[in-house]
Parts: C-alpha cells; sequence; structure tokens
C-alpha cells in the first residue's frame, strides 16, 4: 500500500480502504477519492481534548478510494515504518501518513515534551499496518541494545520504537558542546531493546537549552 517514489515523495496505492496523511501534504492523486478534514491527531474526543490543552496541534485529513495518492512535507526524507502490533513513538510534526490498520493516539513524555514547546505529549501509533514518517535529511536508524544504551540529543530525535525506555539526563548537548548554546542542557536516554531514529538535522528548538 506505501511505496516511495524517490525519498521524499511516497506513493500510497488504494483500493476503497483509507490512509491519514498529515493535512496539506498530498501533491497529486489519480482515480476516484473523498477528503475529510479530522480534528486532532488521536483517537475520539480524548485525543483532541489533550492536544488542545498541551498546544500540541496536528491537522490530519482522511483520503479514501480506488487510485493512487502522492504525498510530500517541504521537500523532507520519507521513511517507511512496519508495525506488527507494536507501537512507535514519533514527534508529531514528523508523522506524515498512516494506513487504516494502525491507530494513532497520544502519551505523556514529560519533560522533553515541555521543554520543546511541544506540550507534554507526544504521538503514538500502533497496530498491524505501515506508517511514513519524515526527518530532515535522511534519518539514521540505530538500535538500542540491553547493555548498549544511547543518548540522543533531543534537537536530532524523531521516534522510537520496541521496548525501549526513556529517561532525561541533564548536561551538555553536542551543540553546546563546540559552544553555540547556553544554560542547562538535557540528553534524551534511551535503554533496552529497539530502535531510535535520528535526523542529521537538528530542530531550532529550546530542546537542549532551558
Amino acid at each position: 500500500m506505501f511505496r516511495l517514489q524517490g525519498s521524499k515523495v511516497l506513493a500510497v496505492d488504494m483500493t476503497g480502504d483509507a490512509v491519514k496523511a498529515k493535512n496539506g501534504s498530498m501533491v497529486a492523486y489519480d482515480g476516484q477519492m473523498t477528503f475529510k478534514k479530522l480534528s486532532g491527531g488521536g483517537e475520539g474526543l480524548r485525543g483532541m481534548v489533550t492536544r488542545r490543552l498541551t498546544g500540541e496541534q496536528m491537522t490530519v485529513m482522511e483520503v479514501k478510494g480506488h487510485g493512487t495518492c502522492w504525498f510530500a512535507d517541504r521537500a523532507s526524507e520519507i521513511n517507511l515504518v512496519s508495525l506488527q502490533g507494536d507501537k512507535l513513538y514519533v514527534e508529531a510534526g514528523n508523522l506524515l501518513a498512516t494506513d487504516a490498520g494502525l491507530r494513532t493516539g497520544t502519551t505523556f513524555t514529560g519533560l522533553r515534551g515541555a521543554s520543546q514547546g511541544n506540550g507534554l505529549f507526544t504521538t503514538t501509533v500502533e497496530g498491524h499496518g505501515q506508517a511514513a514518517i519524515v526527518s530532515d535529511g535522511p534519518a539514521v536508524v540505530l538500535r538500542v541494545g540491553p547493555q548498549y544504551p544511547l543518548i540522543v540529543d533531543p534537537g536530532a530525535y524523531v521516534a522510537h520504537q520496541g521496548d525501549v525506555r526513556q529517561s532525561f539526563q541533564s548536561g551538555v548537548t553536542f551543540r553546546t558542546l563546540l559552544g553555540e548554546g547556553g544554560g542547562e542542557a538535557f540528553q534524551i536516554r534511551f535503554e533496552g531493546d529497539g530502535l531510535v531514529y535520528v535526523q542529521p538535522s537538528e530542530r531550532n528548538t529550546i530542546a537542549g537549552d532551558l
């Protein structure tokens, strides 16, 4: 159902099923399609209220029909993630599309979400199916093993999946090490067994400098 055309365009072939995608991300389609704007990014009223309270805005559209739709987001690189009943945690701005077999919602993440200005929640995607996430530059997928914790700069974090625990540790970010930041900084520490998606370009956020 999901396939890449190049690295920056997602093609979705549909035979009567539906896909949810970031509003405004569709660049072309053929066949017969219907479009519906969805409020919030989570399932149901709770997801809508949660996002409204935390200030994390995510406008989503549902596309349904027969044919092919093509999606892109500001020439960002697109990464396909296959889920087999597990859960993907992803920054709301990095989620491009999910197929009909996946559920989206929100989860509490504490300090990281608050410091980035995205509220205290991040987006979750779970079930069986495919999701498309975007990154500023080609994403690097790093494995977290039981004996190999991973430290990530908050501005470079995109998503993670698997049996992974995240925590926050104070200290300098990689940017602060080079004298490009100031104030009290922190890093995200991942432990367990899973995957972390990291982009090669940091966001312009206050994630590392509080």
